[in-house]
């Protein structure tokens, strides 16, 4: 079932998950392990992210340097089917510009329609280290709204070549949405102007970046509608657990952590009073979104899953 179904459905908030693929030469277990934390509040999908090859470096036994180029965590595709028919939860699998061709993306489109699964999550992706070469006959996508456009043409029967009587796909689209901007727009306005423009290519729903601050989840909201923009948007959340994130999440994803949260983490004497402070205010966050409304709470669950599960039970208490 499509994710806007269960949305549309649904007499109360829903509760989802993203989890990510465990590293090369890892087995499959160790995500099982995370979901049969998670299964009890019965999600109705989770995300897996997807990752492209990208550089790395091993030190040699003469202190040299070797560099490879490999996927450190692939397994996207694997894990969603055993997602879907394992646990009997839908999947949304994530796919990226940067790092693939689109006639990577189209036979991936493929295996997952195979497959039976009906959603997935269409975003540029980071910058990696290492630019993949792109051979001649092949083409890319450029930015997350070509992406959405390949999946819905892929929707409308048209592939990457003329075939005749080509059998349409009919994948549910989500894109990314940014509350605080994405750190390479111009401005929170321009960056919205262009979240509609993907909802006009054809995507389906919007799931947030991670924040701190609901106010500015609300500010972003109101102005979505304000430009047109009537699709669900499902805000994205995180954990906060260790000192360092203070400083991490704000590098690596351009997030603003309000200030008394980070004086009492600062302050705090002990590993299992910061998780608490965490905890505290990532119970208080989603209180106040569930009684907003919003349709959805999306939890980014990384290395935290126990301590989101007590958070969730909490509220589902």
């Amino acid at each position: 079932m499509k994710v806007i179904e269960y949305i549309e459905r649904a007499k109360e908030t829903l509760i989802s998950f993203e989890i990510i693929p465990p590293m090369r030469g890892r087995n499959a277990q160790d995500v099982y392990d995370v979901l049969d934390k998670l299964i009890e509040f019965r999600p109705p999908f989770i995300d897996v992210t997807s990752h492209a090859a990208d550089a790395y470096y091993v030190e040699q036994p003469d202190g040299t340097f070797k560099r490879h180029i490999k996927r450190k965590r692939p397994g996207t595709l694997g894990l969603c089917a055993g997602i879907k028919y394992r646990y009997k939860i839908e999947a949304v699998p994530h796919l990226l510009c940067r790092g693939f061709t689109r006639e990577e993306t189209e036979d991936m489109l493929i295996e997952l329609n195979y497959l039976g699964i009906e959603n997935v999550l269409a975003i540029r992706g980071d910058d990696p280290e290492y630019k993949k070469p792109v051979h001649p006959d092949r083409t890319t996508n450029n930015y997350g709204i070509d992406l959405v456009r390949q999946i819905a043409d892929m929707n409308r029967g048209k592939f990457q070549d003329d075939i005749l009587d080509s059998a349409q796909t009919d994948f549910c689209i989500g894109v990314g949405g940014y509350p605080e901007k994405h750190d390479e727009a111009p401005n929170l306005e321009a960056d919205i102007r262009y979240l509609k423009q993907k909802v006009d290519a054809g995507a389906h729903y919007v799931v947030t970046q991670m924040f701190f601050d609901n106010q500015k989840f609300f500010a972003f909201e109101q102005k979505c509608r304000e430009a047109g923009i009537t699709v669900p948007i499902i805000p994205g959340l995180k954990l906060l657990t260790k000192p360092y994130q203070l400083k991490s999440l704000p590098a690596n994803f351009h997030v603003n952590i309000p200030d008394e949260l980070v004086s009492a983490m600062e302050n705090a004497e002990s590993k299992a009073e910061v998780q608490q402070l965490g905890m505290a205010h990532l119970k208080k966050q989603a209180e106040e979104l569930i009684n907003a409304g919003v349709p959805c709470l999306h939890f980014y669950v990384m290395n935290d899953v126990h301590l989101v599960r007590d958070v969730v039970r909490d509220l589902k208490s």
